[in-house]
């Protein structure tokens, strides 16, 4: 089997990842005189910061997802393949994926991070990710299904399991989501399931830092904190959870919170691609690349967005957060790079340009930092919205966004709330973790 492209008289791009990288700088490539190649295991580019709206069943899959052939349906010299590279040989210039080899001329390195458990097997094993729309649908199985057994169950023990909710992760992820169940818990829980008590529900947000949202302004993590208690979420901090077994998390000082509903989003670690050297590689599983994104040793392989770590950027030496903007403009400046590559003219560095991280808490609760300045509440939480909504892919989508967000902001009283169970699947009482469909 192969990806069965030919290539002919022009220099062939190869990027692997469709995410918000990979995403502008395919765009960007259009009418270069290049021919454009992306691969991608998903046929489908899906919006990363609404997963949780997923995940808390108040946003249908498809509505933060686009496919990919639709996208480039008229750009010239583009194909889209669907398959997961596999390893990587610079010295061949050609990539070995799940559907065959593939040769480059330049290979862009696009395909984000996953999910880091920082080498617990037991909580890999049983935790649910949220780093894809597949884990956050599951997700949204898992608590439902669970509310559902609840409500037929008489062991007191096993229905506080079923109900209780524990995240690990006080980022973004971590908080929004954390809000977002603690809004289903009060508007939807006592409509939907009148002969549950509802209170019985308790959420719970750890994090191993001191604060909430470390990657903002301690103004913001205050903010971000007091909206989450005041809507009844279990705030934890400087704790560490070390493990789950017989449906509990264990914290570091033995402490256990029973539960069935345990989420894990505490970190993300690189991608990691065969055959790349060891040497390549640096802090978080991230390409150590130079200030053109290039990957360290190698002309024409570059890494842009979560799996690349830049430290010649004299404002971030540590490298550039894992934002969707930071992706974005390396994109963009990585497709101008190449075409300056292909006419032989000197590259231009990268230097990003920060415009500002956001968060939301729950309806009128949300903290913004942009270059005008910091503000928290219904202000914060309005910018989110409109900033989101431009961001999303496609006329239709952005109509169901904003007419769901509109009709929840009403009533409350979407009907997303389906129960789905696809393909083969662990043992939830065995296991304490659901499998993705497959």
């Amino acid at each position: 089997m192969n990806l069965n492209i030919e290539q002919g008289s022009k220099k062939r791009v190869v990027i692997v990842g469709g995410g918000f990288g990979g995403l502008e700088l395919a765009k960007r490539l259009n009418r270069s005189g290049l021919q454009t190649v992306l691969v991608d295991k998903h046929n489908y580019h899906q919006f990363q910061p609404l997963i949780y709206q997923v995940a808390s069943a108040g946003m249908e899959p498809s509505s933060i997802s686009f496919p990919f052939r639709k996208i480039f349906q008229h750009h010239d010299n583009f194909y889209f393949r669907m398959a997961e590279v596999q390893d990587i040989f610079p010295d061949e210039q050609q990539i070995h994926t799940s559907i065959g080899d593939l040769k480059y001329d330049y290979l862009v390195l696009a395909a984000g991070a996953t999910t880091n458990f920082y080498g617990n097997k037991n909580i890999e094993a049983r935790a649910m990710p949220m780093k894809s729309l597949s884990e956050a649908t599951a997700i949204r199985n898992l608590i439902l299904g669970n509310i559902e057994k609840a409500i037929t169950c008489t062991d007191r023990t096993e229905k506080q399991e079923l109900l209780n909710v524990v995240i690990v992760g006080g980022g973004a992820t971590g908080v929004e989501l954390a809000g977002v169940l603690a809004e289903l818990k009060k508007t939807i829980l006592p409509y939907d399931y009148p002969d549950l008590d509802s209170s019985l529900m308790n959420i719970y947000l750890i994090q191993g830092n001191n604060r909430l949202l470390p990657g903002m302004a301690v103004e913001s993590s205050k903010a971000a904190e007091q909206f989450l208690r005041s809507m009844g979420v279990n705030v934890i901090l400087s704790k560490l959870v070390t493990d789950f077994n017989n449906h509990k998390a264990i914290l570091e000082d033995g402490s256990k919170i029973a539960t069935r509903n345990f989420i894990w989003v505490s970190g993300i670690t690189g991608v990691h691609f065969g055959n790349m050297p060891d040497e390549k590689i640096g802090r978080g599983g991230r390409c150590l690349v130079d200030q053109f994104n290039k990957v360290q040793g190698y002309e024409n392989v570059f890494a842009i967005g979560d799996i690349a770590l830049m430290t010649a950027d004299k404002n971030y030496p540590n490298g550039h957060p894992q934002l969707a903007q930071v992706a974005i403009q390396q994109g963009k400046l990585l497709a101008m790079n190449i075409k300056r590559l292909k006419t032989g003219k000197r590259l231009t560095p990268f230097r990003y340009k920060d415009l500002g991280s956001m968060a939301t808490i729950g309806r009128k609760k949300a903290v913004a930092e942009l270059a005008i300045g910091k503000t928290q509440g219904f202000i914060a939480w309005a910018l989110w919205l409109v900033v989101h909504l431009r961001s999303i892919l496609g006329i239709r989508n952005k109509v169901i966004v904003l007419l769901n967000w509109m009709w929840n902001y009403a009533n409350y009283k979407q009907s997303l709330r389906l129960i789905f169970t696809t393909g083969r699947q662990k043992n939830i009482e065995a296991s304490g973790k659901m499998k993705e469909g497959v």
